[in-house]
């Protein structure tokens, strides 16, 4: 009885797991970027990975902001992700959100002249960046 029990915790844990990754799937489609914002988005992402970059070797920021974007550099790195990348449009808009939400935190604790300060792109770039991550509202 005993190891009847735990299959079906085990069968209980993996069909909750796949209803969440079901509806994060679900959640992805419905809010994915679309038109100019995704382009807009791709157009950022080699000066977003400079400024990841340099916001986490600087030393005058917390250890924990510069933690938090290792671990986002991690994830981002790893072959492996929450949706996998080869599904159209939606396949990286789970790093998209994540990297959002990490870029959030970071300003809520630090200010927006924390991430301004490591910007390596232009001052339009900055601003779209502002403006997709919706950083102007922390």
């Amino acid at each position: 009885m005993a190891g009847s029990l735990w299959w079906d915790v085990l069968l209980g844990v993996l069909v909750g797991l796949l209803v969440f990754w079901f509806t994060l799937i679900v959640a992805l489609v419905l809010v994915r970027p679309r038109g100019d914002l995704l382009r807009e988005a791709l157009r950022l992402l080699p000066d977003l990975l400079r400024l990841l970059r340099r916001v986490a070797a600087d030393r005058a920021l917390p250890r924990g902001v510069r933690v938090r974007i290792v671990l986002l550099m991690l994830y981002l790195a790893l072959p492996i992700d929450l949706v996998p990348d080869f599904l159209p449009v939606i396949g990286y808009a789970d790093d998209a959100i994540i990297v959002v939400l990490v870029l959030r935190q970071v300003v809520r604790r630090d200010g927006i002249d924390a991430v301004r300060a490591h910007w390596p792109g232009s001052a339009d770039g900055f601003a779209a960046l502002v403006r997709l991550c919706n950083l102007h509202d922390q």
